[in-house]
């Protein structure tokens, strides 16, 4: 069985930073509904580090998007699964 994992190529892996402002949302108005510090989802904005599944989840929620509009899919592919 050959299984080839998700690959992330570049910093660049979410959107969340774009998508508040497309929203007209700010970090802080985020930071304060997911409970967390503005410093984390400052970290988030710059792809310093990345939100948790679940996080994205609640996330897509409060933004009302699908998860999918939160990874820049230019970097994140799924690669071949075969058995």
């Amino acid at each position: 069985m050959t299984v080839e994992i998700i690959s992330i190529m570049e910093k660049d892996i979410n959107r969340i930073k774009v998508v508040l402002v497309e929203k007209r949302r700010t970090n802080k108005w985020l930071a304060e509904q997911l409970g967390c510090a503005p410093t984390t989802v400052s970290k988030w904005c710059t792809n310093a580090c990345q939100p948790s599944m679940e996080t994205y989840i609640r996330i897509s929620k409060l933004l009302e998007v699908e998860i999918d509009e939160l990874l820049n899919k230019k970097y994140v592919s799924v690669a071949n699964v075969s058995k």
